[in-house]
This record gives C-alpha cells, sequence and structure tokens, in this order.
C-alpha cells in the first residue's frame, strides 16, 4: 500500500496534540487540510482513526495502534534529517539525553560540564522523567540515550546497556524523631515506621516495595512524592524514613540527618546508560557515553 508519508506526518500532529487546529499550527498548513489528509489516510487505509466531536477529538483503538508504529518512525526521521543537517561546521548539533531530576543533579552535572568544555557547540537538552518514563522516550527516538536506574523492566534486549556505576539504596532520618542509631533495623520494624519514598511510577518504588514481598511483608508508605530532594526535607523535619539513593545524601547537605542501618545489606543497584545502538550515533553522543563507562 503506497501512502505519501505526508499523510502520516499530519496524522502524527493530530494523533500528538489531539487539535486539528494545533496540528495545523505546527504543521503551517490550514485547518481544513489537515481535516482533508486525516480523511484521505482513513480511506485508504479502511478504518477509522479518530472520534471526532464538537468539543475534543480522540484516537480509536486503531488510531491508537498506528500511533504507537508512527511515533518512532517520525521521530527517527528527524533524529536522522538533524544529524545530516548538523554534520556541516555551521550546523546547530544537538544532544538529547534523558534522566531523573535525581541523577541529573548528583550524577551528571561533572560529565555535563566535561562534555560542554569538549563541544562548546553542541546544544544539550535534558529531559526528566522516571527511569521507566526515559526508556519509553528512547523506544519512541525523542532522546539519543538514557542514564536510568538498574534493574528497570522497561530496558528491552534490543539496547546496548553499558553500567556506568553502583550504589546502595539508604533509610535517613532525623535522628530527635527517630533514635534508632545504634539499632539495625529488620524490615518487619521498617515496615511498622512512617516510610517516605518515590511514587510506584518509579524504579525505585517497584525495587523497595519487591524487597518487602521478598518476606512475604506489605509496604504501605506514609508518604509517597515524585522527587528524592523533597523526600530528603521531609526527613530532615521529622515526617518520617526517606528511602533514597546513597549518592543523594553526604554530611554537607544533609548534616542533621543519620543513616540507618539495616540488619540485611541493601542490594546494589547500578546507574546505567542505554542507546539503540542500531542507530547512528553522533560523535559528541559517543564521547558523552564513553565518558561515563571509563569511569566505572
Amino acid at each position: 500500500m503506497d501512502i505519501n508519508y505526508e499523510l502520516y506526518k499530519v496524522f502524527y500532529y493530530v494523533a500528538k496534540t489531539l487539535s486539528f487546529s494545533e496540528a495545523a499550527a505546527e504543521l503551517f498548513i490550514s485547518q481544513s487540510a489537515v481535516s482533508q489528509s486525516v480523511k484521505v489516510l482513513e480511506k485508504r487505509l479502511n478504518q477509522v482513526l479518530f472520534i471526532r466531536s464538537t468539543k475534543r477529538v480522540s484516537l480509536t483503538k486503531e488510531g491508537e495502534m498506528l500511533f504507537k508504529h508512527i511515533e518512532p518512525a517520525i521521530n527517527l526521521i528527524s533524529r536522522g534529517e538533524n544529524q545530516l543537517l548538523n554534520s556541516t561546521p555551521a550546523g546547530g548539533m544537538q544532544l538529547r539525553i534523558a534522566a531523573s531530576d535525581t541523577i541529573c543533579r548528583y550524577f551528571l552535572v561533572p560529565y555535563l560540564n566535561n562534555f560542554h568544555k569538549s563541544y562548546p557547540e553542541v546544544h544539550i537538552r535534558i529531559i526528566n522523567g522516571t527511569s521507566l518514563k526515559c526508556a519509553e522516550l528512547l523506544e519512541t527516538n525523542q532522546v539519543d540515550l538514557i542514564v536510568v536506574n538498574s534493574p528497570n523492566s522497561a530496558l528491552n534486549n534490543n539496547l546496548n546497556i553499558q553500567d556506568v556505576t553502583t550504589f546502595r539504596d539508604v533509610f535517613v532520618a532525623k535522628p530527635d524523631a527517630f533514635p534508632l542509631a545504634d539499632h539495625k533495623l529488620t524490615l518487619t520494624e521498617l515496615q511498622k515506621l512512617p516510610i517516605l519514598m518515590l511514587t510506584k511510577l518509579s524504579t525505585t518504588s517497584a525495587f523497595l516495595h519487591n524487597l518487602f514481598l521478598q518476606q512475604s511483608l506489605d509496604l504501605v508508605p506514609a508518604i509517597e512524592l515524585s522527587s528524592n530532594d523533597l523526600l530528603i526535607d521531609l526527613a530532615k523535619i521529622g515526617l518520617g524514613i526517606a528511602f533514597v539513593p546513597d549518592f543523594c545524601i553526604n554530611n554537607v547537605s544533609s548534616p542533621e540527618l543519620i543513616t540507618l542501618e539495616t540488619a540485611d545489606e541493601m542490594p546494589e543497584r547500578k546507574l546505567v546508560v542505554a542507546y539503540d545502538d542500531s542507530l547512528p550515533l553522533s560523535e559528541p553522543a559517543q564521547f558523552f557515553i564513553q565518558s561515563m563507562v571509563d569511569k566505572l
């Protein structure tokens, strides 16, 4: 079936914005042209792709299925165009990275500094999200590479995944509120304390819940947030015991907190860099990846 790429491009923008008018604005064409292109595509595919109403537009099941395939394809074409255009000295090359706020703040800063000194002309674009969300961004070709926690159920076997560092998670608390410095806590004891942790949409949350389940314990956190920094701030005022990666804690930034000991040592986890090596990586992207891997 020979369908013009422009029809798929129009479909992509309508599906992305769920608005014919917004898609028209992004494509610099009229709204009627957008509507007509969608109708032509639906006719050629013999499928209804959108549910239209006076107030909103939504994808049908068939539209959702098509969008899952079209989105990475459009992003891949855009990535190829950008690499081609940016291969000239006058081009504005871009490095697109996805990582969580925590990884950006506590791990990536020195690598970004070193990269900028080596490639000052390259624009760095960082998209923040959970490790699970970052894997989705990589799968749909919206970024060149991701730096995420491992294990990570969203990383598939088709990716090139390299270790960059190891870490352990720790429980930290305000000693006045939780005088437990001289006691090694079991998970059963921790279960009865107010645990502050990341939301269930994070790999860290899945990791801790799994540890408790291994001992047939149900973990019900007192507070769930999307930021490790906020968890640390709440622990500092005694609202509970925060569960955070050890690289977030140091004596300078968190002198009010103590790290609680556990009866069993917390399992080691990793930070990894992942990218699709079936696609060409720019020289700056290769440099950035290698700078992290070489430090391990």
